[in-house]
């Protein structure tokens, strides 16, 4: 099918989705999460995964190994996709964002203007200034059987504007 027979142009007023992409990064029983620097829009000085826009020439996955290259100044080989969140922001376009999660075969990693980068034992993340929706998403990542069956979410913001995480029953 041509790339004129896609509809886009019909679909100028429906709800469009910005694809991203967010990566956990494993060694061991730590985990590789990036503190916002202080000068970031979004989440200054809290911790989050690595990742970011998909560009228009490439695929979610290969997305995801290259802000892992960026951020970090690792080269993953394999990414496993673990889930997919659709993003509502209340206007007619939102954010998919396909979460990755990846083992480091090396601790050593290069800095970036994105923030400090930290191996954090999983088992203490809790402890740490996280991103909002870290402390539900990383456990759903890290499930052993995640990457045969992804998961689906949904965030909204009730009338106070705070998040609210559903997630899909399949």
């Amino acid at each position: 099918m041509p790339a004129a027979d896609q509809g886009i142009k019909k679909s100028k007023d429906r709800y469009s989705l910005i694809p991203r992409t967010l990566s956990f990064i494993t060694h061991g029983a730590d985990i590789l999460l990036l503190k916002g620097g202080p000068h970031k829009k979004i989440w200054a000085n809290k911790y989050n995964g690595v990742g970011g826009h998909v560009e228009a020439h490439e695929d979610v996955a290969t997305s995801a190994k290259r802000e892992i290259a960026e951020e970090t100044g690792l080269t993953i080989p394999d990414v496993a996709l673990c889930g997919i969140v659709n993003i509502t922001t209340g206007e007619n376009q939102g954010i998919i964002m396909f979460v990755y999660r990846a083992e480091a075969t090396t601790r050593t990693t290069v800095a970036s203007e994105e923030g400090a980068l930290s191996w954090i034992p999983i088992a203490e993340i809790d402890n740490y200034p996280l991103v909002e929706d870290l402390k539900i998403i990383i456990p759903k990542a890290l499930e052993p059987t995640r990457p045969q069956r992804p998961f689906s979410a949904i965030y909204t913001y009730d009338a106070q504007d705070q998040l609210v995480i559903t997630f899909g029953s399949a």
